[in-house]
């Protein structure tokens, strides 16, 4: 086969970035594994009771539990199915979760496959979940309520506390989709760990800001307890059961995640933190400096009302970019966006549009 993939060099939009070369080497050692049967693969198996507790150490849960995922909607999916277990223990046959407007489409998947009523919550002007709106949704069937923990639009984070308070007085779990802003958050003042907010169920993926390959996603659990909803009898097995949704899974994911986190937690994550927030942030004055109205970057995404079609004369110069559900020009600022990157998309948006600079801005 000749076909090569699409480089990153004009990739803006996606949550998804080259792995460091030690998560490249080591997805490509354990590629054949299976860490869905311990029995027959301990080492893979050890890997990922080792990815677990790096991602516990992150995300602030001393004594964690959990396995790789092949992804965000993986773990959301398996965190719904855990609520749905339990609400049914207790006695509630059609459970319902609470989603902020953010949460992102795989809740919608989740519901469609577990059979349970999904209700939206709408967000403020700060693009966060309404904390009375999720209150006047919460009721005696609730078993969810989901928090965003860096949004895939606007990287915004709830207000996490205030919502498990809200989950726990109804007998509901927290969940947090921290899929994207769990490798960016812990070096900004943002409480979201399982450590500041009561916070039962945790998506966090390894394969987006945390540079391991794809597909390594993560779901942690603060009590071992609540797999048990999800375990299932594997009689063939050498183990007798398995919570997982997928079964089979490549060890890659699962090698990968341990060998990115062991180069780059805490210092080189934290250095990657700083390069992409400066980016977003000067990309954001610039995109301001041309008249167009930016969302305040808080993480290291921008958001900005370009027009149709300017956005669609960008993608034709080749520039891989998005927009947000309300039509805003949406820009990632992953580990694979330089500064040389966005000032070549700028030069062509000022080009495309016509627009000038408002003022020469001059960088610190």
């Amino acid at each position: 086969m000749q076909a090569e993939p699409e480089g990153f060099d004009r990739v803006l939009s996606s949550m998804c970035t080259e792995p460091h070369p030690v998560a490249r080497e080591a997805a490509e050692r354990f590629l054949a594994t299976n860490p869905g049967d311990p029995g027959t693969y301990p080492t893979v198996a050890e890997l990922e009771d080792r990815a677990i507790t790096m991602l516990g150490d992150i995300a602030g849960l001393d004594d964690p539990s959990g396995y790789v995922a092949s992804g965000g909607t993986e773990a959301n999916i398996q965190a719904v199915r855990i609520a749905r277990e339990r609400a049914r223990t207790d006695g509630i046959e059609s459970p319902t979760v609470v989603v902020p407007e953010s949460g992102h489409f795989s809740f919608r998947k989740a519901a469609d496959l577990l059979d349970v009523e999904l209700i939206l919550a709408p967000t403020d002007e700060t693009h966060r979940v309404e904390l009375d709106a999720v209150r006047e949704r919460v009721d005696d069937a609730t078993a969810l309520v989901v928090g965003v923990a860096g949004s895939t639009e606007y990287g915004r984070v709830d207000p996490l506390g205030e919502l498990g308070e809200i989950a726990h007085e109804a007998g509901a779990l927290l969940h947090v989709d921290a899929a994207w802003g769990g490798f960016v958050l812990p070096f900004t003042d943002h409480e979201w760990t399982f450590a500041q907010a009561p916070v039962d169920t945790m998506t966090i993926d390894p394969h987006k800001m945390g540079q391991a390959a794809i597909p390594a996603g993560g779901l942690l659990v603060r009590d071992e307890a609540l797999l048990d909803e999800l375990a299932v009898d594997t009689p063939y097995l050498e183990t007798t059961s398995q919570a997982t949704l997928t079964g089979t899974r490549s060890g890659a994911g699962v090698a990968s995640a341990v060998a990115a986190m062991d180069e780059l937690w805490p210092g080189g994550y934290a250095a990657q933190y700083d390069r992409s927030q400066a980016n977003a942030d000067w990309l954001a004055t610039r995109l301001a400096d041309l008249g167009y109205d930016v969302v305040d970057p808080t993480l290291p995404l921008v958001a900005a009302d370009v027009p149709t079609p300017t956005f669609e004369a960008l993608r034709d110069e080749g520039w891989r970019i998005s927009r947000t559900g309300t039509g805003e020009l949406r820009v990632v600022c992953m580990p694979h966006v330089s500064r040389s990157m966005l000032e070549s998309f700028v030069e062509d948006l000022a080009a495309v549009s016509g627009r000038t600079p408002t003022a020469v801005p001059t960088d610190d």
